[in-house]
């Protein structure tokens, strides 16, 4: 009961704001993401393809699978076929493997461009500067079987709620310029991924439509996974 009270209490957060939840599963077990789809939730995140594949052979196939970790580039096959969207495009390089996966696999693989907001080394991303260049080029040509459907941000991790909205913010008018702009034919700015478990609520008031979930539905992560 406690997962599906937990959920709740987030979703009544949410009502009215266009924003989605997103289940951080990693490393959880699959009996608890069980009790977390019995309480109604279908949006997973996950950090790693190989635990994304395995939880997605065990669990409900109407689970939409989120990839929210930074992906290497040689396990995009492990993912491509299932997939919903790929929150964590941060290169030009991975955005080519997604494109030759998705056409291995006869699909159209949705992402999301991540942007790096935060001033920490760890993170990963596109610079807001790139992401603009980026959309001049003709993209439906480039990558046909990729559907860049908006960004993704994380923000610093730190105690300081106005530098995150600080970053948040940066993103937000990153994403409403981009909004604003003829872009090319498989790009659309509808997605807004930014905000996890320490941070969410700010991240709504910035304008998010995805949140990023886990600690405060699932309690602390565990180590291992099943």
């Amino acid at each position: 009961m406690e997962i599906k009270n937990n959920i709740k209490e987030v979703e009544a957060e949410l009502v009215d704001k266009k924003c989605r939840l997103i289940a951080v599963s990693k490393t959880q077990p699959i009996a608890t993401l069980q009790a977390a789809y019995d309480a109604g939730q279908r949006l997973f995140g996950e950090n790693k393809a190989q635990e994304m594949f395995a939880k997605y052979e065990a669990l409900p196939k109407d689970i939409e699978w989120h990839m929210i970790g930074h992906l290497q580039t040689n396990k995009v096959k492990l993912i491509a076929p299932f997939v919903s969207l790929i929150h964590s495009v941060d290169s030009l390089k991975l955005l080519e493997e997604i494109n030759k996966q998705a056409k291995r696999f006869n699909r159209t693989i949705f992402c999301l461009l991540q942007v790096y907001i935060a001033r920490e080394e760890t993170k990963f991303g596109f610079s807001p500067e790139e992401v603009l260049e980026l959309v001049k080029q003709n993209l439906s040509e480039l990558y046909p079987h990729v559907k860049i459907v908006g960004l993704m941000g994380m923000a610093t991790f730190t105690d300081n709620q106005a530098q995150i909205r600080s970053e948040f913010g940066l993103l937000s008018s990153l994403f409403n310029q981009l909004k604003s702009m003829t872009l090319p034919t498989n790009m659309a700015m509808k997605e807004l991924s930014m905000g996890m478990s320490a941070d969410y609520k700010i991240a709504i008031e910035e304008g998010s439509t995805l949140v990023r979930i886990g600690t405060t539905i699932f309690g602390n992560r565990n180590h291992t996974s099943q």
